[in-house]
């Protein structure tokens, strides 16, 4: 029982470690550390799905992720209504 208990623990915390999202930093932390650039993603009108600073950034995480990246540097980013919208590089 003790040996299903410790196997789940590890289980769940390595999950949880995997499933780690892409960070926002700066640009000015992208050149000191001279991270790689992949290419850009964005947010645009969403019927008001990205309703908040906390939705975007959520979304442009997640966008990052899939695109490879492990940093995400917003670019340009305004309130249009109900929505929020945004353009991000992505850098690993």
């Amino acid at each position: 029982m003790k040996k299903l208990l410790v196997t789940s623990a590890l289980l769940a915390s390595f999950a949880a470690f995997s499933a780690s999202a892409a960070d926002l930093i700066s640009k000015d932390e992208a050149h000191h550390f001279k991270l790689t650039y992949i290419g850009n993603v964005s947010v645009g009108a969403s019927g008001g799905q990205i309703g908040s600073p906390t939705d975007l950034h959520e979304k442009l995480s997640k966008l990052a992720d899939e695109k490879g990246g492990k940093y995400y540097v917003i670019i340009a980013a305004r309130e249009h209504g109900p929505n929020f919208e945004a353009v991000a590089e992505v850098f690993k």
